[in-house]
Formats: C-alpha cells, structure tokens, sequence
C-alpha cells in the first residue's frame, strides 16, 4: 500500500511524519530536506513509523517539497488543453520543459498572493513527479523500470499571471512569484503496482465550488518515463526534484479568434496585448481575490489519494 508522508510543523519544530490507521506518527530521523529524505532512508523510516512510531499532532502540514529542489514543469502536455488553447495534439511533436523559481513553493494550504500588477491570474492543477534517484547523464527510463527513480506523487498547483506571460513571452517569470506553487498535503509513496497506475489518477480543480478542471493522467501527450528520459539527455537531477507534469483542459486562458489573431497580426506588439488583454478582461474565470481553490488528485477507487490543496487568493497587503 501506497504510503502518505507529510512534513508537520508541531509544538515549533517541522518533523516527518506518515499516516497510519491511528493518525499522524512521525518518523525516527530527522531529514531537512526532500532530497534528505530519500538519500537518508525516509521511505523505509516511514515504513516502520506506522506502527511503531511516536503518535503527533500537527499544528500545519507544510510542503513535502522543499524549496531546495529544482522544479522542472511541462508545458502543453495534456491533449485537452492543448485543444482548449487551439492548438492539435496531433501535432505535438516537442515536450516543453520549463523551470519555476523553487521560491514559489509553498503548503497546500497557503494564501495565494496575487502581485498588485497582475489582473490574469489562472490555475492549472499538475501531477508532481518527485525524484528517489537522480542522474547526472543520459539514462533509458521506461515504464517498467519508472519505480526505480519516482519515489513520490503529489498535487502541485502551477499558478500563472497570464497577463505577464504573454506580455513576457515567458514562462518562468509569469510563474515564479512567490506563492504560485502550492505543493502537497501528502507525499505519497507507491509501490512499483501503484506507480504503474500512475494514468489512472484523476485531477480535479474547482473554484469556489464551481469545477474547472477534470481530467485523469492517461491524457498526458509525453508520459513520465518518455519525459524523464528526455530530461537525463538535458540537465542533472537529484532526489527531492520535483517535475510538474502539465495541466488538462479547463483554464481561464483562451486564445483570441481566428479573426481576431489575423487583424492582430497587422497591429504593432503593444496594440496587440491591448486586444489581448481586452478579450481576456471579459473572461470571469480568471482568480479573483478571496476567492478559493480546491484541488485534489486520486483514484476513481481511492486506492491512491494524494489528497486535498485549498487556497484562498488575495493581494499584497
């Protein structure tokens, strides 16, 4: 069975700790970081903390990533929202790997704080893949062998001021802010069987009640193992490095008409964004402060839950 570790703040200290059939019990060792956790031996300290360890209570579940990872995140990676932003996933020959400034990494139950310059903000709920094993060279990674380098699953909210990603033409900065990554509550650990399910895990986003987003895994364009491998051929990653694995259909952002991108491309840059932003204003799913967002992600069968994200939106004080 599938294992759910969280980071707690308790009685002033931030400890590890598992659930089990009688609450939280934390964990012997004591690991500072996500990547500490795995090299150190955390899932097995887990194992044995079900039943042998200390019971705690939590005053707050913190992220289980912590904001020393790296945070690799897909881009355009779901068939369903590849459509929704008029684009055709037949077509999709190129995986679009960006980075998020591990800053923005916050718990799930985080405030959302939207910058006073940003009048676009969206939500995207992503599968977080979180690394047990890193590589510092090209690897073969396939579905077979995908449990010898994912050590954990959890939700990740990649939260994006629209407004400055198209006026940017710029992932990164559009969704670094601090706040616009909220990760958790669980890390949850799978066996080899319960990875291999990994497809089967349905993503869910609503606001203010009102679902957006609901999709299952199986619709991503460049699956875990096909994405991982192409990352060894590119860049070094550790254990605790997280990759967001991109969003399904369902978010604010829509891309202006046909009609409209053809007038649009006789305007200069500026008049353009101005029509963008003028198209994009009228659209209410846009965040809007106080209100909140609930996601989650799990199993049509429950078996694996990687549980419950709500934040609440607002502005700089």
């Amino acid at each position: 069975m599938a294992l759910n570790v969280a980071r707690v703040e308790a009685a002033g200290r931030v400890v590890w700790a598992v659930d089990s059939p009688h609450g939280l019990h934390r964990l012997f060792g004591d690991y500072p970081t996500t990547r500490a956790f795995f090299e150190q031996g955390g899932p097995d300290d887990a194992a044995r903390a079900v039943t042998e360890g200390e019971a705690v209570i939590a005053d707050r579940i913190m992220s289980p990533v912590t904001q020393d990872a790296q945070f690799i995140c897909q881009a355009t990676n779901y068939a369903s929202h590849v459509k929704e932003v008029g684009g055709d996933p037949a077509v999709i020959v190129n995986n679009v790997i960006f980075t998020k400034a591990a800053s923005c990494i916050v718990p799930a139950d985080a405030d959302i704080i939207r910058p006073p310059h940003v009048r676009l903000l969206d939500y995207e709920i992503e599968l977080g893949l979180v690394l047990k094993r890193g590589f510092t060279g090209p690897e073969i990674i396939t579905e077979a062998t995908l449990a010898n380098w994912i050590g954990g699953l959890v939700i990740v909210n990649d939260v994006t001021a629209r407004d400055v990603q198209i006026s940017h033409m710029q992932f990164n900065k559009s969704k670094s802010y601090r706040t616009f990554g909220p990760t958790g509550p669980w890390l949850v650990l799978p066996t080899a069987a319960e990875l291999a399910r990994w497809s089967e895990l349905e993503l869910v986003l609503a606001v203010e009640g009102e679902e957006r987003q609901r999709s299952q895994a199986g619709d991503m364009i460049f699956k875990p193992a096909e994405t991982l491998a192409e990352l060894s051929c590119i860049m070094d990653l550790a254990p605790g490095d997280l990759i967001a694995t991109g969003t399904p259909g369902g978010v604010a952002l829509r891309p202006p008409s046909p009609t409209v991108q053809a007038i649009a491309g006789f305007l200069s840059p500026a008049r353009r964004f101005a029509m963008f932003m003028k198209g994009q204003l009228k659209r209410p799913q846009y965040l809007r402060d106080g209100q909140v967002i609930t996601a989650s992600i799990r199993t049509p069968d429950g078996a694996i839950d990687l549980g419950q994200q709500q934040n609440r939106v607002r502005s700089v004080n």
